[in-house]
């Protein structure tokens, strides 16, 4: 059975929407109202909370000037009501576009309704007056209303109306909520209103459109959608209007999107007659996070002031009763095992390249600045000395240095295999970089008998002082040859601290310091295949990528099998990685660490595994800064770094037990269970 704290989706700030694309009739608000009635039952149905609908959904973007009907207005004030009751029925918040006459002037309103009430009504900014768009003949720009409020009923109470309004959901997860609206010219502006209510505080942004679709239209949109999204460090949900529009002059396609800082959650199909919905749950938390990390964001400030109306928003209703919030899928694009790997192999192999270039520019800079036409770099036929050193050698080819100045050195010890070393021998042949083979088998036990420490003792010390004896050796050759020390450790290595202090962990350019353990066999294999596909170097990179990971230190068994494997230690690089990921990237707490690797590794870890080694992840993180404190320079390529110069600045001396006692209280409930 899975643990099930006593954690809403909400408690972990995750938020399921809604972006609606109804089936419609124009200026048929009976019929319209039916339909999006059914589409909020559906809706909240999936557990939304937070449902938006097209521009004035309720009477149909095109009528033309059938907005001037008494008749229709009426219909249209009144249909408020039926969706007031279904949204109180259903337990979510629905936002609704309609034309409303306030004070002798028509204006294009969204209006959002929650708990059975009708929270607030915002007016159209930007009047669209172009090409196929006629608006200013009906309505006015809500910029130039001066009613602050307006009766919807004789006997209702004034609701807020303005282009000025945030709305604030309260008793949200583990913080309010504020949503900002603005509807479809808004934010095709120079200037468009979501700007200064994210400034706002609106981590949540709905447009109501009715947008028309012209050839090319489509990816404009999308762009629009998602680059919104990530200038306001905010989730978008975006609703457009469907077919059943008029098409005496344009068409409608139904597109409806819902975009999250910059990446796209999801989108309807378009030019269906028949609703459609587009649902993802957006993390909020993560907004918030960088927002706090943003200095840009949290210096500025609206341009203009802005009214903050409170409502409550109900909590997730669940489909099956059976089934806890927490425990329930989330409905994002898929959850990767593997987030700093793109699952998309065109993507992939583009940031492959892009990384690969970033780094081998980095160290070429290093080159030129200093001079040196010499380096020396560590070859034991791993994955992490073999990307470093085909970086190098991209590096030294940009520079139009000869490859004879990389000075690979092997140096087997004891617990040296003998496909390494062979492979270590064909990639520098391959290469043509020189290769030096220093043994320091004879050196490390002289050091044993110095510091009077017994060889059959396999211990920290003895594996630490064979990495020293290595990074000596790299260091005074480099001395010999007049060059410097590239560091071939990698991103994973440092947040967990697996590296020798003064040994692996320090050089003189430390070129993977910004990739992870999981992204390296995919650089590796990426070489392989573009740059040396068809050469020998090839073949020996994809059996490299085959190898397990070790560091060699402890000696081979008595067939010469290997005995030393890393992840058997400290845990799989894969569950690792995501935890580095959300930990650094998303600010995320261990309870929701642990819920999203549930999801994205069932069926692959245990319960128990996932927080035997999520403990670790966070002991060793904390524990291991002062190595990150003292690492040398190197190259950031993705958006998780720990160089304490730039990304991560963190006391070496801070506490874990905030975070680990967190996790034993998941632990302690899973042996309950």
């Amino acid at each position: 059975m899975p643990i099930s704290p006593s954690l809403s989706s909400a408690a972990l700030d995750f938020l399921r929407v809604a972006a609606v694309s109804p089936e419609l009739r124009v200026a048929d608000v009976d019929f319209n109202v039916q339909v999006i009635v059914a589409a909020l039952d559906q809706a909240a149905g999936q557990g939304c909370q937070v449902i938006v609908f097209p521009e004035l959904c309720l009477t149909g973007y095109s009528c033309g000037d059938l907005f001037y009907q008494s008749a229709l207005l009426e219909r249209a004030k009144a249909a408020l009501e039926s969706i007031r009751w279904t949204a109180l029925n259903t337990r979510c918040a629905a936002v609704v576009g309609l034309p409303l006459e306030v004070e002798g002037r028509l204006y294009n309103c969204a209006a959002l309704i929650a708990g059975g009430q009708v929270v607030g009504i915002v007016p159209k900014t930007h009047l669209p007056t172009t090409n196929q768009f006629y608006e200013e003949r009906w309505f006015s720009s809500g910029a130039l209303a001066t009613a602050r409020q307006v009766r919807l009923d004789a006997l209702d109470e004034p609701v807020p109306f303005g282009v000025d309004l945030l709305f604030e959901a309260t008793r949200f997860g583990l913080s309010d909520l504020r949503i900002g609206i603005e509807i479809c010219e808004d934010l095709w502006a120079v200037q468009p209103p979501s700007g200064d209510l994210a400034l706002g505080g609106a981590a949540l942004l709905l447009n109501l459109s009715a947008s028309n679709e012209l050839l090319g239209k489509v990816e404009y949109r999308r762009d629009l959608v998602r680059q919104q999204s990530a200038r306001c460090l905010a989730a978008y949900c975006y609703a457009g209007a469907g077919p059943g529009e008029s098409t005496t002059d344009t068409v409608c396609g139904g597109h409806s999107l819902i975009a999250e800082n910059g990446a796209l959650l999801a989108e309807t199909e378009r030019f269906q007659f028949s609703t459609q919905m587009a649902v993802a749950d957006v993390d909020v938390q993560r907004l918030v996070h960088e927002r706090l990390r943003n200095s840009a964001f949290a210096a500025a400030r609206p341009s203009r002031p802005l009214r903050v109306v409170g409502f409550d928003l109900p909590p997730e209703r669940i489909p099956d009763a059976a089934q806890s919030p927490q425990d329930r899928a989330l409905i994002r694009p898929q959850l990767s095992r593997t987030p700093f790997v793109p699952a998309d192999p065109a993507l992939r192999a583009a940031s492959c390249r892009e990384i690969f270039a970033i780094q081998s520019t980095g160290l070429a800079k290093r080159l030129r600045h200093t001079g040196l036409r010499h380096v020396t770099i560590g070859v034991s036929g791993g994955l992490d000395s073999t990307l470093a050193l085909l970086v190098t050698v991209r590096a030294f080819d940009l520079l139009h240095l000869p490859r004879a100045g990389i000075v690979g050195i092997t140096m087997p010890g004891f617990g040296t295999t003998q496909r390494t070393k062979d492979n270590a021998h064909l990639l520098a042949e391959a290469l043509g970089v020189t290769l030096r083979t220093i043994p320091i088998a004879d050196a490390v036990r002289q050091h044993f008998r110095d510091i009077e420490h017994d060889e059959n003792l396999h211990n920290v010390t003895y594996e630490n002082a064979q990495a020293r004896e290595r990074t000596q050796i790299l260091m005074d050759v480099a001395n010999q040859v007049g060059g410097l020390v590239v560091g071939t450790g990698d991103l994973s290595e440092l947040a967990l601290g697996w590296l020798t202090y003064s040994g692996d962990h320090m050089s003189m350019y430390h070129v993977n310091a910004g990739v992870p353990k999981t992204l390296v066999r995919y650089l590796i294999q990426w070489v392989a295949d573009e740059e040396w596909s068809g050469r020998q170097a090839a073949d020996v990179l994809r059996d490299i990528v085959a190898t397990p990971i070790t560091p060699e230190l402890l000696p081979l068994g008595a067939d010469g099998a290997l005995e030393q494997k890393t992840e058997e230690t400290i845990g799989p690089y894969e569950l690792h990685d995501f935890f580095l990921y959300h930990v650094l990237r998303s600010g995320a707490s261990p309870t929701k660490v642990f819920v999203l690797a549930r999801q994205a590794f069932a069926g692959a870890y245990t319960e128990r595994e996932i927080l035997r080694w999520l403990a670790l992840f966070y002991q060793r993180f904390f524990s291991q800064q002062f190595k990150r404190s003292a690492m040398p320079d190197g190259p950031k390529v993705g958006s998780v770094a720990l160089s304490p110069r730039g990304d991560w600045r963190m006391p070496s001396d801070a506490s874990a037990a905030g975070w680990l006692k967190e996790v034993a209280a998941l632990a302690e409930q899973s042996r309950v269970v």
